[in-house]
Formats: C-alpha cells, sequence, structure tokens
C-alpha cells in the first residue's frame, strides 16, 4: 500500500452522472474564469503555456451538428456496445473480477461507465469506476492514484480511455506510472484499455478500426458536462486533485446519460457479436506495432509539419481538432466514406480544406494551423 500518509482531498460532487455510474476525483473549478478563445487559446500554446492551465469556449453545436450526433449514435450504437463488450470481457479474462475502472477525463468517462454497466449487466458484478485527469507532458494526477490505492488496497486498476490517436497518453501513462509505482512502493499495472486502438498502442481493445465513437462528437454535453482537466498552479495545490468545471447551465443541451442509456440497450441485442470478436482476438497477435506513429511521421515530412503535436490522426482526434483548436487541413483516407459526415460538416462551417490521401491506417486525420 502507498507509504504516503498525507491527507487526501475528497471527490467533488460534480458533473450529470449519477454517483453510482462515476466518481469524478477532480477539484471543481466551475466559479473560476478558464476560458479562451480558440484563436487565443491557440497562440498561447504555440508560444509555450501548457494547454491544460486554461480551457477552451465550448462549442454549442447547432441544430444540424446534433442531428448528425443522433444519427451517428443511431447508425453506430450496435458497433458501440460490441466494442464494449468485447474489451470487457478481455479485461475479465485477464485481471478477474476484483477491478477498478479508472477512466481517463474526460474522453475515457463516458466509455468507463459503459464498461461498468456491461460487467453490471451481463456479470453482475458491481466495479467502482473513477475517472482522473492525465496531461500530456504533466503525467497523472498523483493524489488521485494515492487515492484509489488507498481506498482500493486489493483491487487491480484498469486504465480505460475512448481511443487510441498517436499513443501520446499511452506513453504518458506508462511514464506517469512507472514514476509513481516506484516513489510510492507499488505496482499499479499501467495497461490501458480503449473501445477502438486505429494507433496499435495496445493490445486491450474493442477494435482496431478507426471508426466514429459518437461520444468524440461533443464536447463537455456528452461528458456528464464536464470540462477538460485543468492543471494550473494558480488554482491547484500540492494537495488537490488535478481541477475541472462543472457546465451546469448547459443541462438542457446535455446528451450525456442518454448516449449512455442508447448502448447499454444494445448489450442484448450483441452477445453473439461480443463472444465471436472475442475468439477472433485470442487468436491473434495483440502486440502494440505503434503502426500510427509512423504513417504521422510519413505526413509531417510531406505537409512540412515541425511540430509533431500539430498532426491529430483518427476520427476522434480529428473531431477534437475541428472543435477546439485551429486547423490548417484535414486529410481522408476516402472523400466518398459516409461516416466522416460530421468532419466535412465541422470542416465547411469553419472553411478548412479536406484533402483525400490514401496513403494511411486512419480514416481521417487533423492537422492544427501553426501561427507563427
Amino acid at each position: 500500500m502507498s507509504k504516503v500518509e498525507q491527507q487526501l482531498p475528497k471527490p467533488a460532487a460534480m458533473g450529470s452522472y449519477s454517483e453510482k455510474d462515476v466518481v469524478f476525483l477532480l477539484k471543481d473549478l466551475s466559479q473560476i474564469s478558464l476560458e479562451k478563445s480558440t484563436l487565443e487559446r491557440e497562440q498561447a500554446v504555440q508560444s509555450g503555456t501548457h494547454y491544460s492551465e486554461m480551457l477552451p469556449i465550448e462549442y454549442k453545436p447547432t441544430d444540424e451538428y446534433l442531428q448528425l450526433f443522433h444519427h451517428s449514435l443511431d447508425m453506430y450504437k450496435q458497433k458501440l456496445a460490441a466494442a464494449v463488450g468485447t474489451v470487457s470481457e478481455q479485461i475479465l479474462k485477464m485481471k478477474g473480477k476484483s477491478i477498478v475502472l479508472v477512466s481517463l477525463a474526460r474522453a475515457g468517462t463516458p466509455v468507463g461507465i459503459l464498461m461498468k454497466r456491461y460487467l453490471q449487466e451481463v456479470h453482475q458484478i458491481d466495479v467502482p469506476h473513477y475517472s482522473v485527469s492525465i496531461v500530456r507532458g504533466r503525467g497523472i494526477d498523483a493524489n488521485a492514484m494515492n487515492y484509489i490505492a488507498r481506498n482500493h488496497p486489493d483491487e487491480s486498476v484498469q486504465f480505460v480511455d475512448g481511443w487510441t490517436g498517436k499513443g501520446a497518453i499511452t506513453r504518458e501513462l506508462r511514464e506517469a506510472m512507472e514514476e509513481f509505482n516506484s516513489k510510492h512502493g507499488l505496482a499499479i499495472d499501467d495497461s490501458l484499455a480503449v473501445l477502438a486502438d486505429p494507433g496499435y498502442c495496445t493490445d486491450i481493445y474493442g477494435t482496431r478500426e478507426d471508426f466514429l465513437i459518437p461520444s468524440a462528437c461533443l464536447n463537455s454535453t456528452v461528458s456528464g458536462l464536464v470540462s477538460r482537466t485543468v492543471l494550473n498552479d494558480n488554482f491547484i495545490g500540492p494537495d488537490d486533485f488535478h481541477g475541472a468545471k462543472y457546465y451546469e447551465e448547459l443541462l438542457p443541451e446535455d446528451v450525456s446519460n442518454h448516449f449512455i442509456d442508447v448502448v447499454v440497450s444494445e448489450f442484448p441485442n450483441v452477445k453473439e457479436e461480443i463472444s465471436k470478436q472475442v475468439s477472433m482476438l485470442d487468436k491473434e497477435d495483440r502486440t502494440p506495432t505503434w503502426k500510427g506513429i509512423q504513417d504521422i511521421k510519413q505526413i509531417q515530412d510531406e505537409f512540412g509539419i515541425e511540430n509533431i503535436h500539430h498532426v491529430k490522426p483518427g476520427v476522434g482526434e480529428t473531431t477534437r481538432v475541428l472543435l477546439r483548436r485551429v486547423p490548417w487541413k484535414i486529410l481522408v483516407k476516402d472523400l466518398g466514406n459516409k461516416d466522416l459526415e460530421h468532419i466535412f460538416l465541422l470542416a465547411k462551417e469553419r472553411n478548412v480544406p479536406v484533402i483525400e490521401y490514401k496513403n494511411m491506417s486512419y480514416s481521417c486525420c487533423g492537422i492544427i494551423k501553426p501561427l507563427n
């Protein structure tokens, strides 16, 4: 158990999810103004301010875009349910029933809830589920991990996220947990389970296909109305959890629980698909090859992009580029791909060129505009 006996912070009651579904190990910063416009934020990030010190202004989706979310949810609900079941079955096989799900806020949170619900509905196991912050370049929230280690000394931790892109978070998690474990004399497993692993960065996944996970279409309104996580020394002390805001004013637009309920209702309909996928994965070599990062380096060379962080591969990351960064170009593997309707719509709204680029394993890739 942890050798640290500091007074740990208490979880904040925040977000629109039930606490039965997830406990956020975050400090509530709702009263603090942290938002900057997309351009201000991009200039700050490209001038050296860390992205976690501020927040983007929440994108308020147009009616057309919301229709697209509902349409894509309807289209992918069975595929999503099958991916949730497939990855959850793998976790059970590898770790047994005594597990704690730890999702990486915020894209991991709805996925962690879906896994928790699957284990409840299909296996009648009620596992604890926490959402914690991890920040690229700054590691995981050590206070949150201490809280979990202290409260669940006998359970195995399973980290959860939505999808992989270049694998930056997979690497960040590995390094952060190595440091955390060695500091506290622990052996918490750093493996990451995701619904989709198009970057070939992990061996616990539902699929390696780069398909649209509809929760990537929206920001807080599909993630329990919780913002991205914040690590800013002005508001986060050494004994605090990392912070986030709860956008209670967006309750009328919130589809977080609707998203969960729609996918959960499909579990009984995809039983056969799940067992087929699981037995296929059992026969496959699932060793991560990091194939995605090779594609990214090639795109970087071909398009003369200095900073690799400006290349955001995969449907989820491309969506985020269009929603909260300053995009330069969008590359798509196939211009006729009907599954990318929301990408084409956002690109049109923001006047961003879309280019067909067949030579990649991802369906699409967003490129951030260098502002210097």
